[in-house]
């Protein structure tokens, strides 16, 4: 069977990596969760032993739901008798997308309406509603018009463990203090005898959720000691017993063995008090030393190994001291220099504030917040025996001279274009053959994004090798930047040939700037950083013509030009692309902007089939597809084959006076003219669509611009 868990954004692939860890078959990585592979019994001892989820639904139904009256009768269909028994209490929670129904508390009615008159029936006696507390707590998502109905095995949010009786102003959430913990490396630090600070524990949530990590307790078992998870009539009992029993076994033996190395201060005495509160009742009070301390005053750690958590204040505008942020880094470099840090800080400037150098960086939601969570490790990186630089090889000396040239070339179109992120070298000379991409955030801190082509098969690997390193030290030497903010992306020898080696999966995203337009970029977890800087003058000339316009962006990819079209004035827009990861990041995208609403609409769908049953009328089209695509979830894609048919659907949706952009940068492309020539006029504007910085490479892509055939006529007359 497969089930879904949720979980805060950013903490997917950790979520992920658990499950699998606790013994389900697979688990991958989506937004806002997992989607797994396991039996009811794994599924239940997620509910148990999961520190990260947020919550765990076991499919009952999935059906076709185009309107609430599909909706209704798809939940009536259901034998709700071999779920919900008689007397038993019912809540319904709902997530909806799409147009077909836009109301998620409208649509937990329906659904609640269908359950209660199915039952009512059946028995003759209708279930009570429960918000709150229910008996048995249904799930409905209703996404690309189909529902699917699961049961919440939890009961609720999992991250409520059932110790906290009193919290603080700003209370973290446990599975985020879990995240917090996991990327700190605590479990594997305290099995190699190491301690835990939090000098700003506040109401001790860190410290709890380390305590009962490191004693192997599972971090629900005190919250379903009282009460059962869910009353539905398909939990197996019985394996949830076995599960309780093994989880008090293992707790015992852990609590007891339980070191004293957990400690926790705060300036705030009643903070400390709830600390203790929490504390004793989660049962691990005598575990933590707990002490009324301003930061400033944090004594040397005795033990040398240990991880510092910590989650400096802020509120949900942000504001909190960038000097408390210093004291911060600035005690934790006197009182623990060699010890692992994993401080969620409000932003990343606050986080920069720290004056501690991040090894890693991740993009976490405590709540709504977003918030950046940075690991260093050490607190502070011994100072090096010489200040004099390293001297550069030869090879390096020749890069640093051309990278040096290229960014002088490049100086007054930038400042006069305002571009922020351009490529600085594309393999210029051969012998270093790579591509280095420049991105500058909006608080003006510089990241490289370098992709190694592939070396001829003559060239040995250790010969690549050094000449990557070398390479490596020029850049360093010219941009002057830590290796922390490089992100490589190097060829290793794989099945199949050449390939990209394993990406990260850091979850961090950086902010930057292309004209008006906020746009989130990664550089470390795709191969694509989300940004295709060589597209950056289309852009900017389709923004211009959306004014006023419909904007359809077909392939959307992570939807820079919607962004750019929705900020320069398109009175809708319309994305499409297969990817959910791509969507939510265009999302995010429209949100740096303060886009949304119903006007900018997204639509995950094969983007070829959409097209073809589309109905819709645009103005401007932006149609930038893959080379090829054999997605299990749509029909195989292949540029070359398939691009009439694909350029036929779309002239189709062209308004009176509309323009297609139809872009890709398959080498061998060739486009079928004859073809075309049936339904539109085409013009090859590659040339104008290649910016300086890629000058180099005017292959990088080719671009046409495409309108219907009478529309070329009435052009040529005018």
């Amino acid at each position: 069977m497969k089930f879904f868990a949720s979980c805060g954004k950013g903490l997917e692939y950790l979520l992920a990596d658990e499950l699998v860890a606790l013994g389900c078959a697979r688990a991958t990585a989506t937004v806002a969760g997992a989607n797994v592979e396991g039996e009811l019994r794994d599924a239940q001892r997620a509910v148990l032993w999961s520190r990260l989820a947020s919550r765990v639904l076991w499919p009952i139904s999935e059906f076709d739901c185009g309107d609430e009256h599909a909706l209704y009768a798809g939940v009536a269909e259901i034998d709700w008798t071999r779920h919900v028994a008689s007397g038993y209490s019912i809540a319904v929670d709902a997530h909806v997308s799409g147009s077909a129904i836009t109301h998620a508390r409208y649509a937990a009615q329906r659904v609640k309406d269908a359950v209660v008159d199915v039952l009512r029936d059946a028995t003759g006696e209708r279930p009570d509603v429960d918000v709150e507390s229910p008996d048995v707590r249904i799930s409905l998502v209703i996404r690309k018009g189909r529902a699917t109905l699961s049961i919440d095995l939890g009961g609720g949010p999992l991250h409520r463990r059932g110790w906290r009786g009193a919290q603080g102003e700003a209370p973290l959430k446990e599975n985020l203090a879990a995240a917090v913990l996991l990327r700190g490396g605590w479990p594997q630090t305290h099995a190699e005898g190491g301690d835990l600070l939090d000098p700003m524990c506040g109401s001790g949530t860190l410290l709890i959720e380390g305590a009962l990590m490191a004693a192997d307790v599972a971090p629900n078992l005190q919250r379903f000691e009282r009460a059962m998870p869910t009353r539905w009539l398909g939990f197996d009992v019985e394996a949830w017993n076995a599960l309780l029993a093994e989880a008090r076994e293992r707790a015992t033996r852990g609590l007891a063995a339980l070191r004293p190395c957990i400690h926790g201060s705060d300036l705030d005495p009643h903070a400390i008090r709830i600390a203790q509160a929490n504390a004793r009742a989660a049962g691990v009070e005598t575990d933590i030393d707990f002490a009324v301390r301003d930061v400033a005053d944090l004594p040397a750690m005795e033990n040398p190994r240990g991880v510092v958590v910590c989650n400096p204040p802020y509120d949900a505008r942000l504001a909190a001291d960038p000097a408390l942020y210093r004291a911060l880094g600035d005690a934790l470099k006197r009182a623990a220099p060699d010890w692992r840090a994993s401080l969620l800080c409000g932003d990343f400037e606050l986080a920069k504030a720290t004056g501690l150098r991040a090894n890693k960086r991740y993009q976490l939601f405590n709540g709504p917040i977003e918030c950046s969570l940075i690991v260093c490790d050490p607190v502070a990186p011994p100072m090096r025996e010489s200040a004099a630089p390293r001297e550069l090889s030869d090879g390096a000396r020749m890069v640093a001279n051309r990278l040096r040239k290229n960014l002088d070339k490049l100086k007054r179109w930038r400042q006069q274009d305002g571009v922020a992120c351009f490529r600085a070298y594309d393999a210029d000379i051969p012998e270093y053959a790579c591509a280095v991409d420049v991105y500058t955030t909006i608080g003006d801190d510089t990241w490289l994004h370098v992709q190694e082509y592939a070396a001829p098969a003559e060239i040995h690997e250790a010969t690549t090798r050094k000449r990557l390193n070398e390479f490596l030290s020029a850049l360093r030497e010219v941009f002057e930047i830590p290796r922390e903010r490089v992100a490589v992306k190097t060829r290793s020898t794989g099945k199949g040939g050449s390939k990209y080696g394993n990406l990260d999966h850091r979850g961090e995203f950086l902010t930057v700037e292309e004209g008006a337009a906020k746009l989130k970029v990664n550089l470390f977890d795709h191969l694509d950083t989300g940004l295709f800087l060589d597209h950056r003058p289309l852009r900017a000339r389709m923004a211009l013509e959306s004014r006023g316009k419909r904007f359809l962006n077909l392939f959307c990819y992570t939807g820079a030009a919607t962004v750019q079209a929705a900020v320069q004035g398109a009175t809708e827009t319309t994305s499409v692309d297969l990817s959910a990861t791509y969507l939510e990041w265009l999302a995010d995208n429209l949100r740096e902007n303060s886009i949304g609403g119903t006007r900018h609409r997204i639509v995950q769908a094969d983007a070829l089939r959409w097209i073809e049953l589309d109905r819709g009328e645009y103005d401007v089209v932006f149609c930038d597809p893959p080379t090829f695509s054999n997605s299990k979830r749509a029909d195989d894609f292949d540029v070359q084959r398939d691009h009439v048919r694909l350029l036929r659907a779309i002239v189709a949706r062209l308004a009176p006076g509309g323009v297609l952009y139809f872009s890709n940068n398959f080498r061998r492309f060739r486009l079928d003219e004859a073809a075309i020539a049936q339904f539109a006029g085409v013009d090859d504007i590659s040339a104008s669509t290649i910016p300086p910085d890629f000058a180099r490479n005017p292959r990088i892509h080719r671009a046409w611009r495409i309108a219907a055939l009478h529309e070329t006529a009435i052009d040529a007359r005018a």
